[in-house]
């Protein structure tokens, strides 16, 4: 969520933030809201002082009628009178007033959550994916000296993946891991959980499900509603990415100094309601309505969060080179950038199987965002003023597309898939996938 101020003050750059995303967002709304929020206020406090000044003066008048019955008193008891309807009429428009303030406190907030957060300054300008910048590319897509085959062929012909049974279980877009895909799978999870423990990360295990109240907090409602499953009779939400939880894991708190930086690490499965399209994209495992990711999370410091995110990508960059991946970095510009990112960056690796390059990673800068809006505080010392920490979350990576990179890469004249060196102590020492496995 945006800091209120900042639409009071700079209103127009709110809206250049808007037209270099090229969306739209209630900002006229949260301005005309904000002013008769703050118009409503001044006379709420205005009827509040005079109903202590009454309250006191009646006091004072109760306390002089209880003298002996002369002048005074008498003309204290009919002041007393007159005050207390005055203080009656005060109170009921008060408690009307306060009821609209309420009213309009609410409908602000739920105007402002509508309102992305604001593209760095460096970020390129452009209206969607095709104004995407490659910043760097580590390593050149080298031919494998037969004709590369897609994920989707290795996969049943080794009887690794069964997109068969997958649908019978489950409808379309699931699928079953099986032997040694199974396990690839799991090893590929826990070599990434073990590099980030590695790095300083804290290991966390949150629920699958959610209440809806983490969602609104973590930036997801209302913008992603119709791409989530809620069970609506328990009011659980499955979770699209640790993301939610990390960010909720300390929502409504004042962290105490020596607190940030947290740096989290999560595995979990993800659920989203893809509308799927029929074509090449969706061909195999790569895009699906389950799916499993490794997930980092930083809360740190407002002046630190840039270098923070230079290392979150870092760290993508560095998983892929030890599992001997060709990659590149992608800044995401203005009209692709997510609703909460101030700044992203994404990792692809190359698979030559389905000739592309495919999203693993997808890093990012909230800023304060966030930490607004799931009311998130730390104190640089002990009774220090509160301020919002700069929260950053990346992809660790996105188990799907990383399995597909490993098994294309890996493929060999035969049929078998090699091991990368870096997971084979996860496959229990197993150097090849056969169709025997």
């Amino acid at each position: 969520m945006l800091n209120i101020q900042l639409l009071r003050e700079q209103p127009d750059l709110v809206r250049e933030s808007l037209r270099k995303r090229h969306t739209e967002a209630p900002l006229e709304e949260a301005i005309a809201l904000d002013s008769e929020r703050r118009k409503l206020l001044t006379d709420v406090e205005t009827l509040r002082a005079e109903k202590n000044g009454l309250s006191k003066e009646i006091g004072q008048l109760s306390r002089e009628m209880k003298q002996e019955d002369t002048k005074e008193a008498k003309h204290a008891e009919h002041r007393r009178s007159d005050l207390m309807a005055r203080s009656t009429y005060v109170g009921d428009q008060l408690d009307s007033m306060e009821r609209r303030l309420k009213e309009l406190d609410e409908q602000l907030r739920e105007v402002l959550f509508q309102i992305p957060n604001i593209p760095g300054p460096t970020v390129p300008e452009g209206p969607d994916e095709t104004g995407n910048v490659v910043v760097r590319q580590n390593g050149e897509p080298r031919p494998l000296g037969f004709e590369a085959k897609p994920h989707w062929e290795l996969g049943e012909a080794l009887d690794i993946i069964d997109f068969e049974r997958g649908t019978k279980l489950a409808g379309s877009r699931f699928y079953v891991l099986k032997g040694a895909g199974a396990r690839l799978q799991r090893a590929l999870i826990s070599w990434m959980v073990d590099f980030h423990i590695a790095r300083g990360h804290t290991e966390v295990y949150p629920p699958a499900m959610i209440k809806e109240e983490n969602l609104w907090a973590g930036g997801w409602l209302p913008k992603f509603g119709e791409n989530m499953y809620h069970d609506a009779e328990e009011d659980f939400w499955w979770i699209p990415t640790a993301e939610v939880a990390l960010t909720n894991m300390h929502r409504d708190e004042l962290l105490e100094p020596g607190v940030i930086p947290i740096r989290y690490a999560a595995y979990t499965p993800c659920f989203r309601r893809e509308k799927m399209s029929a074509g090449r994209d969706v061909r195999g495992i790569k895009r699906g309505h389950q799916f499993d990711k490794v997930e980092m999370y930083h809360f740190v410091e407002p002046e630190k969060s840039g270098e923070a995110l230079e290392q979150m990508v870092g760290y993508a960059e560095l998983m892929a080179k030890e599992l001997g991946l060709i990659s590149r970095v992608v800044e995401l510009c203005t009209g692709d950038l997510g609703f909460n990112a101030a700044k992203t960056y994404d990792l692809e690796i190359w698979a030559p199987g389905s000739d592309e390059w495919l999203e693993v990673s997808s890093t990012s800068n909230c800023t304060d965002f966030q930490a607004r809006r799931a009311n998130i505080r730390f104190r640089r010392e002990k009774g220090g003023k509160p301020e919002y920490p700069h929260t950053l979350n990346g992809s660790g990576l996105a188990l799907p597309r990383t399995m597909i990179a490993v098994m294309e890469n890996y493929q060999q004249a035969d049929g078998t898939i090699a091991i990368p060196d870096a997971i084979r102590p996860y496959m229990g020492g197993v150097s090849q996938i056969t169709a025997a496995d």
